[in-house]
């Protein structure tokens, strides 16, 4: 899996950098950007403060609000000032991301109010490319970013989003800037950062399409495991992620979540569903944990806080879990994490949680 650190932002910047650097003797103030109704100055103004502003919250670890500050270019600053102060603010964040613990979160507010180092990556590389697009389109400027690039945004921020035969033309459309052949256009849209669930000694850490594909390839997932992980059944249920995905049916709220342990930052197993509730409110949880983690209460506490979790919402009014009979353990965690025996067959038992 390709890591979404500081090399991808400064990547993105070089890229973006080095088309508008073919026009900076145009009138940028004068012409629209694109679609926006922002100029081309205004547009790659924007870029910037972007790139700062997520530099500054993951810096700064905020929490509950963006942090109170903007940049302010200096009168008189031409557009190749523009771009110089782009190519900064762009350093400033590929830093801030190389240098941040993987497990540090800061406010973003979509949609669950949070984004570790990868997501705030994702973020200023979209907010890069994308407007450099309505930038050169503005300019009458061919700009087209390295398909990986446009891959690793459409992977961690648009999980909902099947993916197409074209990552650029995929991501344009995306964000309402074009069209795609039998596809609706998009005129509303917002990115997806990981959903992360506290559960005690534990985080329940949501799967991107990105990390389910490494996970069901026989990687890491970019996470850090203890020792003998990740286990088989995290594989498989990675492949139901990488299987929605394909097929443009991925809910990420309700796909797979990592489980790690809040005291070193290790991965010890996975839990999530094997899909969105039906129609009756009705939705599958499944869980593995690496072999050196069981018997430690990790399983039951994450199962607990996923239950909660779903059942406080609108959609699920009944969470099911099939067991194996001979797996006694696993039946002791769903005991305990308060669901109660509603039906059994030769080989398994069925249990139930109702909201």
């Amino acid at each position: 899996m390709r890591s979404m650190g500081g090399e991808r932002v400064t990547e993105a910047v070089a890229g973006a950098v080095e088309t508008l650097r073919r026009a900076v003797d145009r009138d940028w103030d004068g012409v629209k950007a694109g679609r926006l109704e922002w100029s081309c100055r205004q547009t790659a103004e924007h870029i910037a403060s972007d790139l700062i502003a997520y530099a500054g919250q993951l810096a700064g670890r905020a929490r509950d609000a963006y942090v109170p500050f903007e940049i302010t270019l200096d009168d008189g600053a031409g557009d190749e000032d523009v771009l110089h102060v782009i190519e900064t603010t762009g350093a400033l964040l590929a830093a801030v991301v190389a240098t941040t613990p993987r497990e540090v979160r800061a406010f973003h507010p979509y949609p669950f109010r949070s984004a570790n180092r990868e997501g705030f990556a994702a973020m200023g590389i979209a907010e890069v490319l994308l407007h450099t697009h309505d930038i050169a389109e503005g300019l009458g400027l061919a700009y087209e970013p390295p398909a990986e690039l446009c891959e690793d945004v459409l992977t961690r921020l648009f999980p909902q989003v099947r993916p197409g035969p074209d990552h650029w033309r995929t991501l344009l459309w995306a964000t309402g800037r074009g069209e795609l052949p039998g596809r609706a256009p998009v005129t509303e849209w917002r990115w997806n950062n990981n959903l992360v669930i506290p559960a005690g000694r534990l985080a329940l850490q949501g799967v991107t399409p990105a990390a389910a594909a490494d996970l069901r390839l026989g990687g890491t997932g970019g996470f850090e495991w203890v020792d003998g992980g990740p286990f088989e059944g995290t594989r498989e249920a990675a492949g139901l992620v990488v299987t929605a995905y394909g097929a443009g049916v991925h809910r990420p709220e309700w796909g797979v979540f990592v489980l790690v342990r809040s005291e070193d930052g290790r991965a010890v197993g996975s839990m999530g569903f094997h899909g969105a509730p039906d129609k009756e409110g009705r939705v599958e949880v499944g869980y593995d944990l690496v072999e050196s983690a069981r018997g430690l209460g990790y399983a039951t506490e994450a199962l607990r806080a996923l239950a909660a979790w779903a059942l406080a919402g609108d959609e699920a009014t009944t969470l099911f879990a099939i067991v194996d009979r001979a797996n006694i353990p696993s039946q002791g965690v769903v005991s305990r994490a308060g669901f109660t025996l509603v039906g059994e067959d030769e080989k398994t038992y069925a249990y139930e949680l109702r909201g």
